[in-house]
């Protein structure tokens, strides 16, 4: 029973620090953009473009994610991605320029790649090292119950406080959260076998089948950004649907929250590729709806299986880097999210662009859509060279 309180302890360390680095640093902007419009006179392509930002910063620590092996580094730079996360929500009430804000954006998708990167790569590496199943899926739970937090906070709070008072309010969320973020996380064990005993090795995947990846992931970080960023937005413009935005985003959050759980349960019978696949055609479906089909109902389910696809596909992938690179998993996962976050910084740029032209933020969508097709033909093709590479590997070693 130690085990397990300790194992739980752990995953909660996790959840609680991607509620901070993910829900409060980063995807309060998605609720509070209306407000800032309103009442800030933040214009609709500078929005774009703070959100591009964010997702620059995000990739900027995945690239540093990617370069680092050294365990006790990674440690040493989530605690301080944990405090900055914290930092960079103050910053957003403490001005209205735009330069700040942009400042701000940016160091928090830093913080946010400390704690889904850095912060993952530790707690994956904890539960091999202690025998436990190299799942995620109640870790990143964290990442549904921060957004449906963010969300609930916004439409409980603008009833009497302002944008500027709302994000001070995130920030004393944020600073709760960092004490179980930081306290329950334990130093990293940094030699290189199990608590059984059990020598820990990498088995990396054949370097097609990692071009193949990157570029479906890209596609998948493309078809996430446009609805995540801006479908409070979208939603308000639809018809009959003004002021429903943030009831969508909630219902992401809602979808998000038992998602990785609930794709980890999957993929053990269909197989890793074959549930993202799965994950993709629902998260097309998901995105569409709002807008082909149109009403409320429609738009609700459409944020239910968004929230429910969308989480479930980065907690594949990055459960899958784990397994590949079971000794260093940060530097897989930082690899494929630098796919993954190129596509978040050019997805909300162009749809600021196209939003700024039309006056609607809805043909993102459209174009969100078409390369998640894209991107679920590449799983496809990837599942035609996982056969190949399992096929070489046993004609090159029969006997395994």
């Amino acid at each position: 029973m130690s085990q397990q309180r300790e194992r739980l302890k752990v995953l909660s360390a996790g959840i609680f620090s991607l509620i901070l680095v993910l829900g409060v640093a980063r995807f309060s902007y998605t609720p509070l953009l209306p407000l800032m419009q309103q009442q800030a006179g933040l214009g609709i392509a500078e929005a774009g473009w703070l959100a591009a930002l964010n997702y620059a910063g995000y990739l900027s620590g995945a690239l540093i994610a990617s370069l680092i092996s050294d365990l006790v580094l990674k440690d040493k730079l989530y605690r301080i991605g944990m405090v900055v996360a914290v930092l960079s929500t103050v910053v957003m009430g403490l001005s209205t320029d735009l330069t700040v804000w942009a400042l701000s954006r940016f160091v928090a998708g830093l913080s946010s790649a400390a704690g889904m990167l850095l912060g993952t790569g530790l707690i994956l590496n904890w539960l091999i090292r202690h025998n436990h199943r190299s799942e995620l899926g109640i870790h990143f739970a964290g990442i549904g119950i921060g957004i449906a937090g963010c969300a609930a906070a916004v439409g409980l709070m603008s009833h009497w406080l302002d944008w500027r008072e709302q994000w001070f309010a995130f920030t004393a969320i944020g600073a709760l959260l960092l004490i179980p973020a930081l306290s329950w996380l334990p130093a990293p064990d940094t030699s290189g076998v199990t608590k059984s005993g059990q020598v820990m090795t990498d088995n990396p995947p054949s370097p097609l089948f990692m071009r193949l990846f990157m570029a479906a992931y890209f596609c998948a970080g493309f078809g996430y950004v446009i609805s995540a960023t801006f479908i409070v937005a979208i939603v308000n413009q639809l018809p009959g649907l003004a002021g429903q935005g943030n009831l969508a985003f909630l219902a992401i959050g809602i979808g998000a929250a038992p998602a990785c759980f609930n794709w980890d349960l999957i993929a053990r019978k269909t197989g890793d590729l074959n549930a993202l696949i799965l994950a993709a055609v629902l998260q097309i479906i998901g995105m569409l709806l709002p807008v082909v089909v149109g009403g409320l109902f429609a738009t609700l389910i459409g944020a239910l299986l968004f929230g429910g696809t969308f989480i479930g596909m980065v907690s594949l992938v990055l459960t899958m880097a784990g397994r590949y690179y079971p000794t260093r998993p940060a530097k897989m996962m930082g690899k494929m999210t630098l796919s993954y976050g190129a596509a978040q910084i050019i997805g909300p740029a162009i749809t600021g662009w196209l939003a700024a032209g039309q006056g609607s933020y809805a043909a993102g969508l459209y174009v969100a859509a078409g390369v998640m097709v894209v991107g679920t033909v590449l799983l496809l093709a990837l599942k035609a060279v996982e056969k190949r590479d399992a096929r070489a590997a046993f004609q090159a070693c029969p006997q395994a």
